[in-house]
């Protein structure tokens, strides 16, 4: 009984062991080209998600490795988000919606984002969608909260009802 009992610690542990290592090859896509991620978004109808985020930002880490790599390694999310990353400490520029380059702390502003993370849910054309998701709210919520702003995105996105941003 005892030898059951090793092996299947084992077996688990190994799964365990596989299911980080496969979780740790996934890839989150940088933002550096607005105008190809808008073309994209159009054509399938999507929104784009991007995560303001900063090199020295702890809970940026946690929030790509708990919720967004998660995310793209279940497939769940293909047809409803395109999600870019956007390091607002970066010097170099990326490509904006009109093809024109801008900073990455200046395209921040844009949104009247100041705080990382911060996740902003916007259509092909740049406007906002949802609300944006400010910090990280309690980790047992977040994903809920998450999935409700992709949702909503979404709905809006495809003619459902009109979000209003304060700006």
């Amino acid at each position: 009984m005892r030898l059951h009992q090793r092996l299947l610690a084992s077996l688990v542990g190994l799964l365990l062991l596989l299911s980080s290592a496969h979780a740790a090859a996934v890839e989150l896509t940088d933002l550096t080209d607005l105008q190809a991620d808008a073309a994209q978004a159009q054509s399938q109808q999507l929104p784009i998600l991007v995560m303001f985020s900063a090199s020295y930002c702890g809970y940026c880490s946690t929030l790509k490795e708990e919720f967004l790599k998660p995310m793209l390694l279940s497939g769940d999310y293909t047809d409803k988000v395109i999600i870019r990353v956007l390091e607002i400490d970066d010097l170099d520029d990326i490509r904006d919606f009109d093809g024109t380059k801008i900073d990455p702390e200046s395209f921040a502003e844009r949104y009247n984002i100041y705080l990382t993370p911060t996740l902003a849910f916007i259509d092909p054309n740049g406007k906002e969608l949802a609300p944006p998701l400010v910090g990280m709210t309690t980790i047992d919520f977040y994903g809920g909260y998450l999935d409700e702003a992709i949702t909503n995105s979404l709905v809006q996105l495809r003619g459902g009802y009109q979000f209003s941003s304060a700006k």
